[in-house]
């Protein structure tokens, strides 16, 4: 899981200086793999406009551009394939120190001045992008630091996961891990329902059974889908290692990297009839949005548009990719947003089979919270309407609650604790790291009785709540207590029959001794 420090901060707020939060964060159990600084050193690099770009008189490959700096025009001469009138670039005025030692100083290149220099991502050493100049958007202020611009400084943060924390996939679910270990607070997340403005629906089928227990769905009409990205979410994206496309597209994939729930926005003119959700049939297939199109079965699950109130063609794979043929492009103008719950066994080996490693696939195979799929539709409404317009329709939840478990309570024993611990944990700094990480909890004559959130189901048994105490409060805080080796001298009773001997006597009178498997399926020794 990959991720922007600021955006983590965002979520809960913390002085602890970037070391700290690594060390923090590799000590409760997220191993951090990688932190990649971002923008460290920019002073001097401001936000510009290029007036006009003439080509050298002496060089086909370099143009001489006339650059605005909000506070008067220098020249620059660029090599860079994109530079062209009215595009929007960080330059690195003179004096300006970059990454890698690179001091900006005025120069002449073939006979021309040059005043500073237009810098690529790679040259700024926020993205390895180095194709071009980096673009920014058209309405960026010009003459505003680059660094205020894009939010920098900044690192990009890789955090290697075991299977178990599979909330740990999202940047709210890393945020309440932190809060608990550095005694802060995660802000509270803005999702409150988006009231509809239309009666415009598509009505929802689960015909999956257990497989997929829960779909929201909801039809924004009137979009405009070729807005830009804006600025703050195309760079949190892009410091979390996935490049921004287009902004329906990019608004999925934000909702999925922050709250942890898969998303998928279909261009809702190209759906007909209803939507379905259903085994996929023997030989059906589907052309998925990379351009492949696969063979499928009744092994994978799919959702399809519908003809005459039957399942008709597949236009999704569950839990996995969208298909080409209902994508959103530049021309959407309806879009039909969908957030669903597919259960890891329905997911589990289906991209493999196929050849294909998607992010949506890699969360719902380690499972995702239950209760995600509304809060991810109207947050991505909200996104939606904001930036791009639109007019909501009525957000629909389809649930089959039989096949939604809810969390069970945990008794937690204080002397259970300190038994396992070794050390006795103050009541309040134990209620404290389990409220911290979201959980539930009820005091006890005893202990504690906690219930865990919907996210949190890898919590079953007492024990999953002492290692959540251990790991928060600090495996090294945990004394170490050698053997003493003391061995008390016990006398051999006349009674007893050695194990051996008494097996020798037994196979003397053709008894056979049974060596059965220590672990075996609950239901079989029920037989016996």
């Amino acid at each position: 899981m990959k991720f922007s420090e600021n955006w983590l901060r965002h979520h809960v707020p913390t002085t602890a200086s970037r070391d700290e939060l690594a060390a923090t964060l590799t000590a409760i159990g997220l191993e951090v793999e990688e932190v990649v600084p971002l923008g460290d050193s920019l002073d001097g690099v401001i936000v510009a406009r290029i007036v006009s770009a003439t080509r050298h008189p002496e060089a086909d490959r370099l143009q001489v551009c006339e650059v605005d700096t909000g506070n008067g025009s220098v020249q620059i001469v660029c090599g860079a394939p994109n530079a062209r009138a009215g595009l929007v670039a960080p330059l690195a005025t003179v004096g300006a120190n970059l990454p890698g030692g690179i001091v900006i100083k005025a120069a002449k290149l073939r006979g021309v001045e040059s005043s500073g220099m237009l810098c690529s991502a790679k040259e700024l050493g926020v993205d390895p992008d180095a194709s071009g100049l980096l673009e920014l958007a058209d309405d960026a202020p010009i003459g505003t630091p680059l660094a205020q611009y894009l939010g920098l400084p900044d690192a990009s943060i890789e955090i290697k996961l075991t299977p178990n924390r599979a909330d740990c996939f999202s940047v709210r679910g890393i945020a309440f891990d932190v809060a608990a270990a550095l005694g802060g607070e995660v802000k509270p997340l803005d999702a409150t329902d988006v009231p509809a403005q239309s009666e415009a629906t598509v009505r929802i089928q689960l015909d999956a059974g257990p497989r997929v227990p829960r779909f929201a769905g909801r039809v924004i009409e009137g979009v405009h889908a070729t807005v830009s990205t804006p600025t703050w979410m195309a760079e949190r994206l892009r410091r979390s290692g996935v490049r921004p496309i287009s902004f329906l597209v990019d608004v999925t994939q934000y909702v999925m990297l922050e709250l942890g729930q898969p998303m998928h926005a279909f261009d809702k003119d190209a759906l007909e009839g209803d939507v379905v959700v259903r085994p996929a049939r023997v030989g059906e297939e589907l052309k998925l949005l990379d351009g492949r199109t696969v063979a499928l079965d009744q092994d994978f699950l799919v959702v399809s548009d519908s003809r005459g109130g039957k399942a008709a063609r597949a236009v999704a794979l569950g839990g996995i990719m969208g298909g080409y043929d209902t994508r959103v492009t530049d021309a959407t103008r309806n879009v039909f947003l969908e957030a669903a719950h597919w259960i890891p066994s329905a997911i589990i080996g289906r991209s493999r089979k196929l050849g294909l490693h998607t992010d949506a696939g890699h969360r719902f195979e380690r499972g995702v919270d239950p209760e995600l799929p509304r809060i991810a539709v109207e947050y991505a409404t909200r996104l939606i309407v904001d930036i791009a317009g639109g007019v909501p329709g009525p957000t629909l939840d389809v649930t089959l609650a039989e096949h939604l478990r809810a969390p069970q309570p945990i008794v937690l024993r204080r002397a259970r604790l300190a038994r396992v611990l070794g050390l006795d944990v103050a009541d309040g700094e134990v209620e404290r790291i389990l409220r911290a990480l979201g959980l539930a909890v009820e005091t006890l004559a005893d202990g504690w009785r906690v219930v865990p959130p919907t996210r949190r189901f890898d919590l079953e048994i007492e024990e999953d709540l002492v290692e959540e105490i251990a790991r928060i409060h600090g495996y090294d805080a945990i004394p170490t207590t050698l053997p003493t080796g003391a061995a008390r001298l016990v006398a051999p009773s006349e009674t007893r029959v050695d194990d051996s001997a008494a097996r020798r006597q037994l196979a003397a009178r053709d008894y056979l001794e049974a060596v059965n498997y220590a672990f075996v399926d609950a239901d079989l020794l029920a037989k016996w």
